[in-house]
């Protein structure tokens, strides 16, 4: 027994909370939120699983810390010094990567919306919509929408992203599925004929920037 806990403390000397977070981070960005558990974080970290409780208590506290992580540090100043829309466009493009590259932050965020990430990421999107003018009474909704639209686009298009990894490619994908929507019966789909051109063609960045303009368009009138 005095063997075994001596071989215990030596392989948790070096565990701090930073580097369990770390190898939390890379679990979840392989194997994704069911792939996180204290087992495969013990065999990563190669150390028992009650050194790891020691320093994080539960899954849920070691995921708000991981969402705290990967993206906290892209929301430190994307917008500072900028005119609001630019600064909305900063940060919500920062967003929109940081889940391209950790996909199961979009869940995360929308699961514990009381998290210091998504206070952060209101703040950072809060400050240039109400530099705007946005009536106090309507600032909240404006906020909201928006944090929802980058959230939710950011999710959808790192879902797109890596469900083809596996093997098609982005523009036969799209290809794809603008033949499918323009074969689809004219009079009853009369629209998604109209606009497979351009799903065909659309660029990711610009269709997630257009639409945060488009937002911002029904904003203003919240003067």
């Amino acid at each position: 027994m005095v063997t075994t806990s001596r071989a215990a403390d030596i392989r948790s000397a070096g565990l701090t909370s930073e580097r369990i977070v770390r190898a939390a981070i890379d679990v979840l960005d392989a194997e994704g939120l069911n792939g996180l558990t204290f087992r495969t974080l013990a065999v990563k970290l190669k150390t028992g699983h009650g050194a790891i409780q020691r320093h994080i208590i539960n899954k849920d506290k070691l995921l708000v810390t991981a969402t705290t992580t990967a993206l906290t540090p892209v929301l430190e100043a994307p917008g500072r010094g900028l005119p609001p829309r630019p600064a909305i466009h900063a940060v919500a493009l920062a967003v929109f990567d940081a889940i391209d590259a950790h996909p199961w932050l979009s869940s995360q965020l929308f699961a514990v919306p009381w998290q210091p990430a998504m206070a952060e990421l209101w703040e950072q999107i809060g400050r240039p919509v109400a530099e705007l003018g946005v009536r106090e009474d309507r600032l909240f909704t404006a906020v909201s929408t928006l944090v929802s639209y980058v959230v939710g686009v950011g999710s959808q298009n790192a879902l797109n992203t890596h469900s083809l990894a596996a093997g098609t490619d982005r523009a036969s994908f799209l290809d794809a599925v603008a033949t499918t929507w323009e074969s689809l019966d004219a009079v009853e789909h009369p629209f998604v004929g109209r606009v497979a051109g351009q799903l065909r063609a659309h660029d990711d960045r610009k269709e997630f920037l257009a639409g945060i303009d488009i937002i911002l368009a029904g904003v203003g009138s919240l003067r």
